[in-house]
C-alpha cells in the first residue's frame, strides 16, 4: 500500500457522503451540518462544543482507526519522560563514571493497528534508551551485537575518533565498548553508522543523547520527542509517521501537563527519506534553544523545521486549559500519523502526568 493509500484511508469517512448530499446540506445549513453527516461532528446548536474526549473533539476522522496492540516493551506514554542515567559509580580522583549495556536486536514492532515492521533496534525498542548524563561524566557504553547484521552506534557531540562509532564495525555476535567524556552539554544523538546509512538508521537504529549542563536547566515537565517515520512496503517512501513510533499514539493519549507549568520538549529528527521535518504546536508558542547547547539564546516560535539528525530544546507555558493540538506543519505527514495532543489541566490534576525534572 503506498502512501497516496494510506491518505485515502484517511478520507475514508468523508466519501461516504456524495456530492449531492454535500451540495443539499450546504445550501441548507453550512459545513457544520456537512460534518455531521459524514460522521465527523454532532449535530448540535451552534457555539456548543462538543463534549471533552468525543470523536468531534479529537478530530477521530483524520487518519488511522484504532491503536497498536498494548506492547509491554515499548511504551510510548513511558517512553517520553524514561531517561537512563546507566549505572552510576565514582573515581577515586572524583569524577562520575556512567555505564550502559546496549544490545542490537532484530525485532517487529506494530507501527500502526495492524501494520508491523520489520524493525533494527537498540534494546528492543524504537527509539532506543535515552542516555543522559552532565557535561565531564565519563561515558562507558558496551554495546553486544545480537543482530543480523553488522551495526555500530555512534555518538553526535565532541570525543576522539576511535570512539566516533563508524569504526570498528560489529559483526553479529562481537562487541565493542565506547568510553568518551561527555561534552559539550546539549541536546544530541545516537545512531548506527554501518552503510547503507539511511537503511540502519530507517530501519530503528537510534536514540536521544542528552548531556545536561553542569548547573542543571530550571526544573520543568520534560520530555523526550522523536520524529520518526518508515516505509511498510519498502518503495523507499514513508507511509506511516509518528512522534516515539506509534503513528496517532498521543492523538488518542493525549500528554497532560498544567496550566502555567513549564513543559520543555527535547525534540529530536531521525526521519529518513524526507529532506525535512516540523513541530507546530497549537495555541501557544515556544522557546527553541537551537541544539540545546546555550541557556541564554533562544527565539519564540510556534513551528520549527529540522533536517535529519537536527535537534532542539524547546520550553513552553500553555496559557489556558484544554487540549493544544501539536504536530507536523507537513499536512501529509500529520494525516499520516504525525500528531498529537497536550492536555492543558489545573496543577492538581498534572501532578498525575510527567514528573518535573530539573538538574541530576
Amino acid at each position: 500500500m503506498s502512501r497516496r493509500d494510506w491518505l485515502k484511508l484517511g478520507a475514508a469517512g468523508v466519501a461516504g457522503v456524495s456530492g449531492a448530499t454535500v451540495l443539499d446540506l450546504a445550501s441548507r445549513g453550512g459545513a457544520r451540518e456537512v460534518l455531521a453527516a459524514s460522521g465527523i461532528a454532532p449535530r448540535g446548536p451552534r457555539g456548543v462544543a462538543p463534549p471533552a474526549g468525543s470523536h468531534a473533539a479529537h478530530q477521530e476522522a483524520m487518519g488511522i482507526v484504532g491503536m497498536p496492540r498494548p506492547d509491554e516493551s515499548f511504551d510510548p506514554t513511558a517512553f517520553l519522560t524514561d531517561f537512563d542515567y546507566g549505572e552510576v559509580t565514582t573515581r577515586a580522583d572524583g569524577r562520575v563514571v556512567r555505564r550502559w549495556e546496549i544490545v542490537g536486536l532484530d525485532r517487529e514492532i506494530e507501527i500502526a493497528p495492524g501494520v508491523f515492521f520489520p524493525a533494527w533496534t537498540y534494546n528492543g525498542q524504537v527509539p532506543g534508551p535515552t542516555l543522559r548524563c552532565t557535561e565531564g561524566d565519563i561515558l562507558q557504553v558496551e554495546f553486544t551485537n545480537a543482530g543480523s547484521h553488522p551495526h555500530t552506534i555512534h555518538f553526535h557531540g565532541t570525543h576522539p575518533p576511535e570512539m566516533d562509532g563508524f569504526e570498528p564495525i560489529v559483526e553479529p555476535g562481537q562487541r565493542f565498548t565506547y568510553e568518551f567524556e561527555a561534552k559539550p552539554f546539549g541536546l544530541h544523538l545516537y545512531h548506527c553508522h554501518t552503510m547503507p546509512l539511511k537503511r540502519h538508521i530507517h530501519k530503528g537504529l537510534y536514540g536521544t543523547f542528552i548531556v545536561d549542563p553542569p548547573e542543571g536547566r530550571e526544573p520543568a515537565r520534560e520530555m523526550v520527542m522523536v520524529m520518526n517515520a518508515f516505509d511498510s512496503n519498502l518503495d523507499g517512501d514513508n507511509e506511516v509517521y509518528a512522534v516515539n513510533t506509534s503513528a496517532f499514539y498521543y492523538h488518542h493519549h493525549p500528554v497532560r501537563v498544567g496550566v502555567g507549568d513549564l513543559c520543555r520538549i527535547y525534540l529530536v529528527n531521525v526521519t529518513e527519506f524526507d529532506l525535512i521535518n516540523s513541530f507546530h504546536l497549537h495555541a501557544g508558542m515556544f522557546k527553541v534553544f537551537r541544539t540545546g547547547t546555550q541557556l541564554d539564546r533562544y527565539e519564540l516560535a510556534d513551528t520549527i523545521m529540522l533536517c535529519q539528525g537536527e535537534r532542539h530544546v524547546l520550553e513552553f507555558r500553555l496559557e489556558n486549559p484544554g487540549m493544544h493540538m501539536f504536530h507536523a506543519h507537513q499536512s501529509e505527514f500529520a494525516e499520516l500519523g504525525w500528531m498529537g495532543f497536550f492536555e492543558a489541566v489545573d496543577r492538581l490534576a498534572a501532578d498525575e502526568g510527567a514528573p518535573v525534572r530539573g538538574h541530576v
